[in-house]
């Protein structure tokens, strides 16, 4: 199978990950004959530099020419206090919205190698394995009207969150068909109690379930969600969550794999023609400038994103359950960066990269 991917490495550490998620990928084409063709586009604040522009026009007629895109992480201090909508998200925003991902799925699993580096107990996180299914396109990010207006004590800011039928449907039926391969239990987070954007989205959640005779449901309130995280993890199997409740939970989820470097994404749409699923895949940390260049990153995250791509875009779950044996293999020698707390001298970003190919 050949392997049409669009690179977008970002700013910050987002470059250096994303060199060795490459790695890995060359890796897998090599070893598993898959000829990988790749191209490079720009994204965030590298973008805002050499085009004015957070997402340029190019950028987009290249993702959707490609399979799927493999992204770093955008954002960079000096855009902090600039309008939103010149800000170096802005084109993560765009970039989903054009490709029409419309589900985050952020796996969630605690490495036996890694109990120590989470700050919770080991026998609250140990045999941690989830997933949270965030919507992605609607919701209080996308919602109008929104902005700011008036002044003195009259300013004010609004935002809206407004999701349709049709938006709850299509995100909780994936939860349920993720759900039916693996331990068949969806989790459904919402405020129900307060916001009627919440009970619409428990009603239809209710009525998608029943075509899912053999998965089992229950629901949460976001607030209990969040305090069951940290407090019975292993309670989770599939998390399916709106846009902003998603963003908080899954971010928390770090806390159970020992560090935000850890976790991939995968940001999935509609199927194509193929068969395969359009894709956007991240690790979920960020730019992190202040590490930048340093060669000190943790790859973990962007490593899985590529095994979530190989297994959802390209449908090949032998070679992403190589790569995730692989990181595993890893995590078990100890070669790993600092933020995992290694017995020894931390490895690089580099090592780290070459020490999964190593073990592919």
């Amino acid at each position: 199978m050949e392997l049409n991917v669009l690179i977008l490495p970002g700013d910050g550490i987002g470059t250096e990950v994303t060199r060795e998620a490459v790695r890995v990928l060359s890796r897998v084409s090599e070893k598993f004959g898959h000829p990988a063709h790749l191209t490079e586009g720009l994204l965030g604040g590298v973008a805002i530099h050499r085009t004015g522009t957070p997402l340029p026009e190019e950028t987009v007629k290249l993702a959707l020419a490609a399979d799927a895109t493999l992204m770093g992480a955008v954002g960079l201090p000096e855009f902090d206090n600039v309008a939103p909508e010149k800000r170096p998200e802005k084109g993560l925003l765009g970039i989903r919205k054009a490709l029409g991902v419309y589900a985050n799925l952020r796996p969630v699993k605690t490495y036996h190698a890694l109990i120590d580096s989470s700050p919770l107990k080991n026998h609250l996180v140990e045999g941690t394995d989830m997933i949270i299914v965030r919507e992605l396109t609607g919701g209080l990010y996308y919602g109008t009207p929104r902005g700011i207006s008036g002044s003195g004590d009259e300013e004010r800011g609004v935002n809206t969150m407004t999701y349709t039928r049709a938006e709850i449907a299509r995100i909780a039926r994936m939860a349920f068909h993720l759900a039916r391969n693996r331990r068949k239990k969806v989790t459904s987070v919402d405020k129900s109690n307060v916001l009627e954007t919440s009970q619409l989205w428990r009603k239809v959640v209710v009525e998608v379930a029943a075509g899912f005779p053999d998965v089992e449901l229950d629901h949460l309130l976001v607030d209990n969600c969040a305090m069951q995280l940290v407090l019975n993890p292993r309670r989770f199997d599939v998390v399916v969550t709106e846009n902003l409740f998603g963003d908080i939970l899954s971010d928390e989820g770090a806390v159970l794999a020992g560090s935000i470097g850890m976790l991939p994404s995968a940001s999935i749409g509609d199927r194509k023609p193929s068969g395969a699923w359009v894709g956007l895949y991240e690790p979920v940390h960020g730019s992190a400038p202040d590490l930048a260049g340093q060669n000190k990153a943790n790859p973990f995250g962007a490593i899985g994103s590529v095994a979530a791509m190989l297994e959802y875009s390209f449908g090949l779950k032998e070679e992403a359950a190589a790569v995730n044996a692989a990181i595993e293999a890893v995590l078990n020698s100890g070669r790993v960066t600092a933020d995992l707390k290694p017995a020894g001298p931390p490895a690089t970003t580099e090592q780290v990269g070459r020490a999964v190919c190593e073990a592919i």
